[in-house]
């Protein structure tokens, strides 16, 4: 007997006759539409119920915000108020409404050994359509699956991914300040990518003996693998600090700790995704499919690099593509069309990449910094507030919902299984994975670190490591099997635990850690002492500016002059004219893709980016008491005047303060420069 194609109709035949003549059975047709058409009314008007009630929670969770600012309470976050009233909903959707049985009695298809994604089924030469929902254990067919209010609340999983979370990801790209971001991008690069790895593997491996002391004393009542261990690790260290960079950015904290912090978190969703798909592409060779095979491994590795890597190429060509259609058409005349525009190709690089195999959060990540750094440069006056206003309130919203829904979902969601060993074993596992993620990572950073990451610093970070959205998305994706619903409800445990407990603790954690608040975002370390620096200036403007060069990542500085030299001016209005930096026998093409806005806002244009040229008079070093310039000359220190007494600096110094403030010697060499940090 062969087995029928995949997406199957099945036909079931129900005996249900109906006696009587002809109009008989018509009557009881035109009774069925009735019915029919009663039931669509009524589900549509659930679909309403369950809508509003998530626009009501966000309306009271925005009102009860704003009470919170104005009287300075900083205990409770606006995501804890998200979860604390979507509980409370919670609880009256589960236990204050009657249950409304909309199912028939059981049917047996003992002949079938699968579920069936479509079911056609013929009762008395009718046809019905149904969808699989999902698998129903038999204690709870009568119980909380009857009431058809719990099920309308109970999102689809894709919601959350193809919805929710690409503005919660662009807006974190796009919002994004480069110049703190890029001076820490070294240490953001090691705690985001190695970080993550280390507290994958070792939350897995915890979790692993736990799950083998579930077993030893009787309280594991299914199957748990090896890899689910892993896929946990990953789904749960995914960080979503929200709380804690809110109160940061509200008390101006520290600007680097800042920037560590949002760097990882930023950084760390991306990798957390594309590590957890890394692990359930890993299937060994052989009958055990959950044994270690090394062939298996390295393969999951290369699917690790592949899909990250083509996310972000995908991700950078989507926002290059935009730029160069903003900058060669005239759309900034209708700020109406070209935001729109903005919006729909921002959003379909999620899309996208999730239609082609890749990571779509990966892709959206780096889309938003590219616009940010490209397109944003190209938009009118009008378009670039308009898309900064609407991804934030976007991000606002879908953050906030999410966290709503969380509070929902503990009472909601159908397929909770709590073990208490599990539970805590998970909680003592986040823990020593955080912990060794930020302390041996931090010794090895601050053997290369001139400005040393304190352990303060390192404490607040440690602190920090709340889960959120990302951990919550990951682990409802997948809720099938009994590992990934206790894997979902212990997750969920979790992120409760750290919004409460460690964001309402984030205040008075920055005081016992006596980390400086109140503080300027243009404000650095005090300076230390050091015999050999770049002489740009006197003062401590200068010092600071002289400072945050040499920390900056030197393939960054590498990439940046390329970047002004090249790439800024074939996508945008900015940046030097192409004729002035591509060689000669290029004149044809360097002219085609320079626009006419280059020559007649030159001087503006180059006041307003953010990019940067040393020119070899304004190269000057200082050893000691004795300053170099760049053509050998040496002398005592002096300070470059005007004649009103002023220090005079070039526009492309201007230029760097603004965006890095940095300022450092680099080598010229026929249009590309070389820029290299003085210490290593």
């Amino acid at each position: 007997m062969t087995r029928p194609p995949p997406l199957l109709l099945l036909s079931l035949l129900l005996l249900l006759r109906i006696p009587g003549p002809c109009s008989g059975e018509r009557s009881n047709s035109a009774l069925e539409e009735i019915a029919t058409e009663k039931e669509a009314e009524e589900s549509h008007r659930q679909d309403s119920v369950s809508l509003l009630t998530f626009i009501l929670l966000l309306t009271l969770t925005i009102l009860t915000i704003w009470l919170f600012k104005h009287r300075r309470v900083r205990f409770l976050h606006e995501t804890g108020l998200a979860m604390i009233y979507g509980l409370i909903v919670g609880v009256i959707l589960r236990y204050g409404i009657p249950p409304t049985s909309g199912h028939d009695k059981p049917l047996s298809c003992s002949q079938e050994d699968r579920a069936y994604t479509t079911l056609l089924v013929n009762i008395s030469g009718k046809f019905f359509e149904y969808t699989l929902k999902g698998e129903i254990s038999p204690g709870k067919i009568h119980n909380v699956e009857q009431n058809d209010m719990l099920r309308k609340v109970t999102f689809d999983p894709e919601v959350f991914f193809n919805i929710l979370l690409p503005p919660i990801i662009f807006h974190a790209g796009y919002s994004l300040k480069k110049r703190h971001f890029f001076r820490n991008l070294g240490s953001i690069l090691v705690y985001a990518f190695l970080g993550t790895a280390v507290s994958c593997f070792i939350i897995g491996n915890l979790m692993y003996g736990v799950v083998k002391l579930m077993k030893l004393v009787g309280q594991l009542s299914d199957k748990f693998y090896y890899t689910d261990c892993l896929l946990f690790g990953a789904i749960i260290s995914a960080t979503d600090p929200v709380t804690v960079l809110a109160i940061f950015n509200e008390l101006h904290a520290d600007v680097d700790l800042y920037a560590l912090l949002f760097g990882e978190s930023v950084l760390n969703d991306a990798v957390a995704i594309v590590l957890s798909s890394s692990i359930v592409a890993y299937q060994p060779t052989g009958g055990n499919i959950h044994a270690f095979d090394a062939a298996a491994f390295f393969k999951s590795v290369g699917v690790f690099l592949g899909i990250f890597s083509g996310s972000f190429m995908m991700g950078v060509v989507t926002g290059v593509v935009t730029a160069l259609v903003t900058k060669f058409t005239k759309l900034h005349c209708f700020p109406l069309l070209e935001t729109a525009l903005f919006f729909l190709m921002s959003w379909s690089t999620f899309l996208l990449a999730e239609a082609c195999g890749f990571t779509g959060v990966v892709s959206v990540l780096f889309c938003g910094i590219t616009q940010a750094h490209y397109t944003y440069n190209n938009l009118s006056v009008e378009s670039r507030s308009r898309t900064k206003q609407l991804f934030e309130v976007l991000h606002f919203l879908a953050e906030n919902f999410i966290f709503s829904y969380m509070g929902l979902a503990l009472f909601t969601f159908q397929k909770h299984i709590f073990s208490p060993i599990f539970i805590i074993g998970a909680f003592i596992a986040v823990f020593l994975g955080r912990a060794a993620h930020i302390y041996p990572l931090s010794f090895f950073l601050n053997l290369g670190r001139r400005h040393k990451i304190s352990w303060n610093f390192q404490h607040m970070l440690m602190f920090s490591g709340l889960r959120g959205a990302m951990a919550f998305a990951l682990a409802i994706r997948d809720t099938a099997t009994y590992s990934h619903q206790m894997m979902f409800s212990t997750t969920l445990l979790i992120v409760f635990f750290t919004v409460w407990i460690i964001g309402g603790g984030t205040t008075p954690m920055l005081s016992w850690l006596n980390i400086r608040v109140g503080v300027d975002p243009d404000q650095d370390p005090p300076p230390t002492n050091d015999s050999f620096q770049v002489l740009q200036g006197e003062g401590p403007d200068a010092e600071r500016r002289n400072r945050t060069k040499q920390e900056s990542v030197w393939i960054f500085r590498l990439w940046y002059s390329f970047d002004h030299n090249y790439l800024k001016p074939i996508l945008t209005h900015s940046g030097p004219p192409l004729v002035t930096t591509l060689p000669s026998w290029c004149g044809l093409i360097a002219r085609c893709l320079t626009t006419p806005q280059v020559y007649e806002n030159q001087e503006q244009l180059r006041d307003e980016d953010s990019d940067f040229i040393l020119n070899d008079s304004d190269l000057t070093l200082t050893y000691g008491d004795t300053t170099i310039t760049a053509n050998g000359s040496s002398g005592s220190h002096a300070a470059v005047t005007s004649l009103d007494g002023r220090k005079t600096k070039s526009s492309s110094e201007e230029a760097l303060e603004r965006d890095l403030g940095t300022e450092a010697p680099e080598v010229m060499s026929r249009g590309t420069r070389l820029v290299f940090p003085l210490d290593a």
